[in-house]
């Protein structure tokens, strides 16, 4: 299954840059950052579920990975940098894992290596089944006003909470209530021994007031860049500070 994504031209003998979008975002989430980077030939993916792949479901991190494989082979896509935010951050680093011949590097932003004890998981997954009940049967715009107010999100001023609902206010509530059970935390391997034998570069993104993903960024063994004046949504928050990151990055 080919995933909808936008794609950018750029120069041919630059690497692709592919960006992954968090839960709730769509391929419009990155293109503030990624736009700067107008020499490279870049491709905005929609996840299953958002965006223009919302009638595109998967039943796992697998099948997740399968799709992304798919899409990246459709626009012939060899080689390139995995840029990923929140839920995009851990596709990435799964897609790493199993796909590494594919990549110059991977570039991640508040995203979660994986639980490592069985308590977590569990919590984490009533956690999920609770929220995806939400998102199935009350509006969008309820869910989302709550789910802002969770303590990963405490940075965000009352301007931004709700810019944040009334643009995922227009997903599909049955189609994030899918992903989100898909792609829980609780289903997903710990990836920090396989990211550790990686042989090309991961680099950790993470907004300086973001203390909890410091902390889970330096588990990985990636260097670690801080987004100034930014919480969990940094590149978002400072797009400006992420591209700069980038840029260090990709040595431009």
């Amino acid at each position: 299954m080919i995933l909808h994504a936008v794609a950018k031209a750029g120069q041919a003998d630059l690497p692709w840059l592919v960006f992954l979008h968090g839960f709730a975002g769509d391929s419009r989430e990155w293109m503030a950052v990624g736009e700067r980077f107008s020499r490279h030939p870049r491709l905005y993916i929609d996840l299953p579920g958002h965006g223009g792949s919302s009638a595109i479901y998967a039943r796992d991190f697998n099948e997740v990975s399968l799709q992304l494989h798919a899409t990246l082979f459709s626009y012939n896509i060899l080689k390139c940098w995995l840029v990923g935010y929140s839920l995009g951050g851990r596709i990435a680093m799964l897609y790493a894992c199993r796909h590494p011949a594919e990549l110059e590097g991977v570039i991640v932003e508040g995203a979660h290596p994986g639980l490592t004890y069985s308590a977590a998981r569990e919590a984490r997954w009533l956690s999920d089944a609770r929220w995806a009940q939400r998102f199935r049967e009350e509006p969008l715009a309820d869910v989302f006003n709550d789910w802002y107010r969770q303590p990963v999100f405490t940075g965000l001023t009352a301007l931004q909470r709700q810019e944040l609902v009334t643009l995922r206010s227009e997903n599909s509530g049955a189609a994030l209530a899918a992903m989100l059970e898909a792609t829980s935390l609780a289903v997903q391997p710990d990836l920090r021994p396989a990211l550790r034998r990686c042989h090309f570069p991961i680099y950790y993104l993470c907004g300086e007031h973001d203390h909890k993903f410091r902390a889970l960024g330096a588990e990985i063994a990636a260097p670690c860049q801080l987004i100034n004046d930014a919480g969990h949504n940094a590149h978002r928050e400072n797009p400006g500070g992420a591209a700069a990151c980038l840029a260090h990055i990709l040595r431009y």
